[in-house]
């Protein structure tokens, strides 16, 4: 029989909670106060997400039990009630929310050592993945244009209101509501090592394509699968409960087209694929350039194509935050809060832990503050023997304290000659009769499981950003017979370049993190070195929550 299970999620009326959670969930409806629901689905309803600060129209309170009530009467189906309450209060804090915290006392005190008698109160806080500070008054000001939208009935200026991320997450979500006819097919596929939300972002890219009336190929095992004609069609049910699933359900590998172009072009041909949509890590934007590249000799290849940054390492070029790394970096964070813990049983102990991510440094920093390391060693910052001893000395320092164990995270590849072998030697050489050693190397665990809400949310709008720019780009070659550009990388930026550094941008934003690192490890490390956030006035940019690490 037919169940519907209703969930009370609290926020009052910011609803927050119910937009995000629904686009994470992606089961049902969902009813926030913002925007009441106006016309029924003919879908089967699964989950109703409901925040308890829901209204109607006219502006009465939307209750579950009222909900509940009017599904069994009208529907007839066995429904059940859940209010979250104060569970959604969570328990151990997420790697984002540590550093987030951990980043934002920082800059509060950097606000203060700044100011002048001039300087306007400011609220401390995160834009992109730069910290910014707002000031006060213009942060009330808007709350309070938030609720007079709301008492006014004014749904459409408050959904604006609060910001570019809520109004994406809405829109995203109703536009899977109607299909359109469409002469069109594109393909996706998967390239690289597997990573938590490429499932996700399959699945919006899909079920989208599907409502903008596109045809809808997916292929098995990459760029391998496609020179093979591991190439199938796919509709609205095939990529059903793909969003909580970790890993890869297409299959990836990390062959390059180049070693198989001609098989690649006959399937192209043969599928008349006329968009391609890759989601991958470092191999996806080598790859893509590879099919850019080979269009001078095979037409076929001039073809709208655009790429998902999907990898845990976080390095593709052009992007701050790649899909699966949220995922990477709360697996890594977990395993070492197990290691610390062990630590703690055991007195006077130092564990080095090994990370994933190839050249790129963002894994072991990042886990490093969540986790509050003593140290980590990463490609992009250059370390010599001297900071090696350096650490081991401090770590002795620290053994005469009330604390008296050690953390020390060292990227895979930060060093030719200073492997994780070479570091438990040093450490447990000069640490010896003072504190012993132990490796751990945390290897493929960090490819994680479920991916987290983040990753969740962050693929699902990617996959939609991407179909909806393919399917403007195949609009304007149907009308124009020609598009000036017809490739796009698909991703979150501020500060990014690609270049010619091994694996990843030539500049790294979160490098800058390392400098709270070295303070919350307590090196002394001069306050002059760090780069704090601006005043910024109060846009719906600075507004916006998508925000990661």
């Amino acid at each position: 029989g037919s169940a519907t299970h209703n969930l009370s999620v609290r926020g009052d009326k910011g609803c927050w909670c119910s937009a995000a959670g629904g686009l994470g969930l992606s089961r049902g409806g969902r009813s926030p106060p913002l925007r009441p629901q106006t016309r029924s689905r003919g879908s089967r309803l699964n989950i109703i997400i409901i925040a308890e600060g829901a209204i109607d129209r006219s502006g009465k309170p939307i209750s579950s039990n009222y909900v509940k009530d009017l599904v069994v009467q009208r529907l007839g189906f066995d429904t059940r009630v859940t209010v979250l309450g104060h569970v959604q209060r969570g328990g151990t804090p997420s790697a984002f929310d540590r550093v987030l915290s951990s980043k934002m006392g920082m800059e509060a005190v950097m606000a203060l050592l700044e100011a002048t008698p001039d300087t306007p109160a400011c609220v401390v806080s995160l834009s992109g993945n730069q910290s910014v500070r707002l000031p006060l008054m213009e942060c009330v000001q808007v709350t309070k244009d938030v609720q007079k939208a709301m008492d006014e009935k004014r749904f459409e200026e408050a959904i604006q209101l609060r910001g570019r991320s809520f109004e994406n997450n809405w829109n995203i979500y109703k536009l899977l509501a109607h299909q359109k006819p469409s002469p069109f097919s594109m393909a996706i596929l998967n390239v690289g090592a597997p990573a938590a939300g490429m499932n996700a972002a399959v699945r919006s890219a899909v079920r989208i394509a599907i409502c903008q009336g596109h045809t809808v190929y997916v292929v098995s095992d990459g760029f391998e699968g496609l020179s093979k004609g591991q190439v199938r069609e796919v509709g609205w049910h095939d990529v059903a409960g793909w969003l909580g699933r970790g890993g890869s359900m297409l299959g990836t590998k990390r062959t390059l087209p180049k070693t198989c172009m001609e098989k690649i072009v006959e399937n192209v041909r043969k599928f008349n694929i006329q968009a391609l949509l890759v989601i991958g890590g470092f191999e996806a934007y080598e790859g893509v350039l590879q099919l850019v590249e080979a269009r001078g000799q095979y037409e076929e290849l001039c073809i709208i194509m655009c790429v998902i940054p999907a990898t845990i390492s976080n390095n593709v070029p052009g992007t701050d935050f790649s899909l699966g790394s949220d995922t990477a970096v709360n697996a890594a964070m977990e395993s070492c809060d197990r290691i610390k813990q062990s630590a703690s049983g055991t007195k006077r102990r130092v564990f080095i832990v090994e990370t994933m991510g190839g050249y790129c440094g963002y894994l072991s920093t990042v886990t490093g503050i969540a986790v509050g390391a003593d140290a980590a060693y990463v490609y992009e910052d250059p370390f010599t023997i001297h900071d090696l001893k350096a650490n081991v000395e401090h770590l002795t320092d620290k053994m005469k304290t009330d604390i008296q164990r050690g953390l020390v995270l060292r990227n895979e590849k930060c060093h030719e000659h200073y492997t994780t072998e070479f570091l438990y030697n040093l450490y447990s050489s000069e640490g010896k009769g003072i504190f012993d050693c132990r490796i751990n190397v945390l290897g493929h665990l960090q490819q994680g499981g479920a991916p987290t809400p983040f990753d969740r949310n962050y693929g699902t709008k990617l996959g939609v950003k991407a179909v909806l720019w393919m399917s403007e780009k195949l609009q304007e070659v149907y009308r124009k017979g020609e598009t000036r550009d017809g490739v796009l990388w698909v991703g979150r930026w501020h500060r990014a370049a690609p270049g010619p550094r091994p694996h990843g941008p030539t500049e790294q934003w979160w490098l800058n993190l390392r400098l709270m690192l070295k303070m919350l490890a307590n090196y002394q490390i001069s306050l002059t070195e760090y780069i704090s956030g601006t005043m910024e006035h109060v846009t719906r940019r600075t507004l916006s929550i998508e925000k990661g690490f």
